[in-house]
């Protein structure tokens, strides 16, 4: 019996753990409206967080309402920390489809928010804004340049998209994407490389071989190492370093090939002779 009621015990433990886990993740997150940390005058930029300095906030406060007044389309900054106005910044702002909400809040993992009306999501779609969210909101971009730089180097990026009629990804070629589609379009050339080398004496290159693997070399080199560079940047040098990888990958991996098969071969014929 001892050991039948310390099993119902444990047992009971853990779905009190359980119940108080769930029943704390499921808890709604409640709207918070405190309409008294508003200023009582009419503004695009509310620093509550104080991440810009007053020079930068007075810049960017006229850079936005000369865009609202020339474009139609509203933009609107709220960095906050502690204290926040939660919904009354809507009635505050007037936001609407046309409106473009960039909150900066440093308690999460990422600092950048945004809330954005409809209309804008005919000219860059969700993900969009993801990859906005997490170039230039994540810890490493702000410890790096600042919560100021992420701040306005995010709705830069969304205002020149704008600019221009939209856009499908975020404009511009991080080091560290860079550094991925070097990567894969090593990895295409690897697998072209391999696939290359002769089976059979007499060949010089296997075609048919590299055919078949071209779904899995393509997306490696075309979708995942040209694609991005492509969509994002019109600086030929990253096309041009990528290819090159491509092909020293490659070359590199059809002699590898080759010596391989030229150690197996002498091996063998020591052993018949």
């Amino acid at each position: 019996m001892g050991r039948v009621q310390k099993a119902v015990m444990a047992m009971a433990a853990m779905v009190l753990v359980l119940g108080c886990w769930l029943g704390g993740g499921a808890a709604p997150a409640l709207a918070y409206d405190n309409p008294d940390l508003l200023p009582d005058h009419p503004t695009p930029v509310i620093d509550l967080a104080k991440a810009l300095t007053d020079s930068q906030r007075q810049a960017l406060e006229a850079e936005l309402e000369e865009f609202e007044h020339t474009s139609g389309w509203k933009l609107r900054v709220l960095t906050q920390y502690d204290r926040t106005p939660g919904l009354a910044v809507k009635d505050f702002w007037n936001l609407d489809e046309r409106s473009l909400l960039l909150i900066a809040d440093e308690r999460g993992g990422n600092l950048l928010n945004f809330n954005v009306g409809e209309a804008l999501f005919a000219l860059m779609p969700r993900t969009y804004w993801v990859e906005l969210q997490t170039r230039y909101g994540n810890q490493y971009y702000v410890r790096d340049n600042g919560e100021d730089a992420a701040i306005l180097d995010a709705l830069h990026a969304a205002k020149g998209c704008l600019v221009i009629g939209g856009c499908q990804v975020v404009p511009g070629l991080p080091q560290e994407q860079w550094l991925l589609t070097l990567s894969t379009s090593v990895l295409g050339g690897l697998v072209v490389g391999f696939a290359a080398y002769p089976r059979k004496e007499g060949r010089k290159v296997e075609w048919a071989w590299v055919l078949l693997l071209s779904p899995l070399w393509l997306i490696l080199f075309g979708a995942l190492g040209l694609g991005p560079v492509l969509t994002r940047t019109s600086d030929l040098l990253p096309v041009v370093r990528n290819s090159l990888a491509f092909l020293g990958a490659a070359l590199a991996a059809y002699l590898v090939a080759g010596a391989t098969v030229g150690k197996a071969r002498l091996r063998d014929q020591d052993g018949t002779g």
